[in-house]
């Protein structure tokens, strides 16, 4: 057993029993409200800490990780994704950075399901009108949306995520298309039932609904720019649950205006909470406030993954979930 306990500091509130068990664990430092940190004091904890435990709301970049000192050896991410810190940069300063994957994959799948049948059938449409009190009872004509059964869906990314979307897709009578960097093995093809497209252009051009569920890296940025977003079909629809910066999102809205995009589904956005105000004008819009993988359940594990990778790496091992450059 190490002679002192490991200094952690935690840059945003996490569940009370995560908490708990980390005080019980190392001399941890928790925030006390749910605000994000300045920069001022991201760069004290990283000249302080053994460990920084932050959030995607982090920017752990390459001139902070710069000024961090001696000490610091782990980033344990609470979070799967890592595009917000310079896992290369890190590296180059013998820092190890792990994350919490596998985590919210149905967590986040049963949001996307949820974005697709909500944009689809309408539903804040009829919400806004029972809140209103406006609902003049039913009509043969009222608020008719589609039908899912039957239509393509196109996922773009057919990751861990990626593949619960399908399920559960496949479930609702959904045919399953799919785009990746690499095709999956043909038993997980068999298995979900999809259709690989090499091309990313002609999936897009053929699906009635898009699923992105791939990260957000430098290949991936605008990944759904004004270009592809426009072989989508008029009456098709688009929905995002994995990072704002995979479609253009000035180039969503004008279309979506236009309609030259029949809906969207958005739970995250580009610019983070700065979110285009003319996406919020637009009836033929769900947005969501960042929820997908917001369950009591994934919370508590994304906890368990970080103490665990900690503890592992306390006793001298390497972290079970540890990001290298080469999986980016």
């Amino acid at each position: 057993m190490p002679s002192e306990r490991l200094s952690v500091v935690v840059t945003r509130r996490l569940p009370d029993a995560v908490e708990r068990r980390m005080q019980e664990l190392f001399d941890v430092t928790l925030r006390e409200d749910d605000s994000p940190m300045s920069r001022s004091e991201l760069t004290q904890a990283v000249q302080q800490a053994d460990i920084l435990v932050p959030t995607l709301t982090d920017r752990i970049d390459s001139t902070l990780i710069a000024q961090a000192g001696d000490r610091l050896k782990l980033i344990a991410n609470y979070g799967a994704g890592v595009d917000h810190i310079d896992v290369q940069t890190a590296r180059q300063h013998g820092i190890l950075v792990s994350n919490t994957p596998g985590v919210a994959a149905d967590d986040t799948a049963d949001m996307a399901m949820a974005l697709i049948l909500g944009v689809t059938r309408r539903i804040p449409e009829g919400l806004a009108i029972m809140q209103s009190g406006d609902w003049q009872g039913w009509s043969p004509t009222a608020l008719l949306g589609g039908r899912v059964a039957g239509r393509r869906l196109g996922i773009l990314g057919l990751g861990r995520i990626g593949q619960a979307v399908a399920r559960r897709a496949s479930a609702f009578g959904m045919q399953i298309h799919y785009h990746n960097r690499r095709r999956l093995r043909p038993e997980i093809e068999e298995e979900l039932e999809a259709t690989y497209w090499e091309s990313l252009d002609q999936m897009v051009a053929r699906m009635d609904v898009i699923s992105i569920n791939c990260p957000h890296t430098p290949s991936t940025f605008h990944l759904m720019n004004a270009r592809r977003l426009k072989l989508m079909k008029p009456d098709a629809v688009i929905v995002n649950t994995s990072r704002g910066e995979v479609i253009d999102e000035n180039a969503l809205t004008r279309m979506l205006r236009a309609g030259e995009i029949a809906g969207a589904g958005l739970d995250v956005y580009e610019n983070g909470t700065d979110v285009n105000p003319r996406l919020r004008e637009l009836n033929n819009v769900v947005l969501l406030p960042h929820m997908g993988s917001a369950t009591v359940e994934g919370r508590l594990e994304m906890g368990e993954k970080v103490i665990l990778n900690i503890k592992t790496f306390d006793d001298g091992h390497r972290p079970p979930d540890q990001v290298v450059p080469a999986m980016l």
